[in-house]
């Protein structure tokens, strides 16, 4: 029997079901992990509803690997599962040098510039090939993206829940700049 996690215990999205792979059960399995081939060793995963999930990778593919869930025994079980994030326990996966973090850990700080006017909230980290993007909510104006790069997010500062940006000359006007939706 799957025991839930507790509600206190932190949770972080590692993949994402793709759907099925063949006609045996394994299911396409997208990992979001640096490394993508270690999402395995940070099994047991979970469901967003509890369930947990033992992983078997059994092949590499294009853009993601075949693997054997035990949550999905058939090509219909892997299937239904499409769109299914899988989530790791926090203690699981390693540590981060001072320079990294898991997004999951930006969404939802606060955006200062170095004056300490509060610019917005990052509502989510987009890559769209070319680096991290932060997407920055903004109350009464339209939401802002800005490189996730030194030069523009100089410090994140996790223990003050903060970040202090630089943004591009013009990329906080409030109609004209691009919104998230002109990137893709």
């Amino acid at each position: 029997m799957s025991r839930r996690p507790a509600d206190n215990e932190d949770l972080i999205c590692v993949g994402a079901v793709a759907g099925a792979f063949g006609v045996r059960g394994e299911a396409r399995l997208k990992s979001f992990c640096a490394e993508p081939g270690a999402i395995a060793d940070y099994a047991p995963l979970w469901t967003e509803d509890g369930r947990e999930v033992a992983v078997r990778i059994t092949r590499p593919l294009k853009g993601a690997f075949a693997a054997r869930l035990s949550i999905a025994a058939t090509r219909e079980e892997a299937e239904a599962l499409k769109g299914t994030r899988l989530y790791a326990r926090r203690e699981r996966l390693p540590s981060l040098p001072d320079d990294e973090f898991y997004h999951v850990d930006l969404i939802g700080l606060p955006v200062i510039d170095a004056g300490g006017a509060e610019l917005g909230r990052v509502r989510a980290i987009h890559d769209f090939g070319a680096g991290d993007i932060l997407e920055v909510t903004r109350p009464g104006a339209r939401p802002v993206l800005l490189p996730f790069t030194r030069a523009v997010v100089p410090t994140v500062d996790l223990a003050a829940g903060r970040i202090i940006a630089d943004p591009p000359e013009g990329a906080l006007d409030a109609e004209t700049g691009p919104g998230p939706e002109d990137a893709e």
